[in-house]
């Protein structure tokens, strides 16, 4: 008769990582063998219903990378997933964080009691592909990447928005969440971007207001890549960037090419990129 290895916590909860008490139960593990592994000190409860390893020290990036190895579509997106990538600027070093989470999933309702120094932040995709997103999150799933997260996991990338996509979705905020200096600052580093992604981005995207600021901030900057963008396809007569005047910036003065209102000393300054 063969002989069947004892489970132990460490096959199911990898230091670093949290578990649901839904998620252990569909990997087959008994509620008996749980509950013992509680008891014993094996299993540590960190808010009803989750589980990590007693000495494990939790961080936001294994608390997300817990979240997708569970079948979560959330993802670090936007200015968290520049920053993670070294693209962003202010740092939130030593401080209290807020991480911005994307995808069609919502929150669950114990993610934000796990970190008392992190504030996780939902998106929804829609904002971006309009009110039927769903053909268009297949199609920008090759705008993900994968980055390996420092927690002692073997093998273990955490799935981020690319850079490309991360700048449409730090655009969707700006100027209510992100103001226009930062946003500009946040360009400044972007000289790597694929004009080839920027160019299908541009092809699903819904959100008319990022159409014209991406446009405005590509022009302002003039990156090596913005040769290389489908700028030509962007007209008033092709229907891509709406119609009238988008009053972002408040007291601000109103960029004619594009028709939206943008901080004044910004509309004054020579783009980057002109000598």
């Amino acid at each position: 008769m063969a002989v069947t290895r004892k489970q132990k916590p460490l096959d199911y909860v990898p230091y670093g990582l949290v578990v649901t008490k839904s998620w252990l139960l569909a990997q087959g593990l008994s509620r008996h063998t749980l509950d013992n592994w509680v008891k014993s000190g094996q299993l540590a409860s960190v808010v009803y219903g989750v589980y990590k390893r007693p000495d494990t020290k939790l961080t936001w990036q294994g608390v997300v990378y817990s979240l997708q190895r569970m079948g979560s579509d959330l993802r670090p997106g936007g200015i968290t997933a520049l920053s993670y990538q070294g693209l962003g600027h202010y740092l939130q070093l030593g401080q209290h964080q807020t991480v911005h989470l994307y995808g069609q999933e919502h929150l669950p309702r114990w993610l934000n009691k796990l970190l008392p120094d992190v504030t996780f932040v939902r998106h929804n995709e829609a904002q971006l592909l309009g009110r039927h997103p769903h053909s268009g999150i297949d199609a920008l799933k090759e705008f993900e990447a994968t980055t390996l997260i420092n927690i002692a996991v073997p093998f273990s990338d955490i799935l981020t928005s690319s850079p490309e996509r991360a700048w449409f979705e730090v655009l969707l905020d700006v100027p209510e969440k992100i103001s226009f200096e930062h946003a500009d600052q946040l360009m400044q580093g972007l000289v790597n971007l694929s004009p080839k992604r920027l160019n299908k981005l541009m092809a699903l995207c819904q959100n008319v207001k990022v159409r014209r600021l991406f446009l405005w901030f590509a022009e302002r900057h003039r990156h090596a890549w913005f040769g290389k963008l489908d700028i030509e396809s962007y007209t008033w007569e092709s229907g891509l960037l709406g119609s009238g005047k988008r009053v972002l910036a408040k007291g601000g003065k109103l960029e004619p090419k594009y028709l939206i209102t943008v901080p004044e000393t910004m509309q004054q300054e020579e783009f980057y990129g002109q000598e």
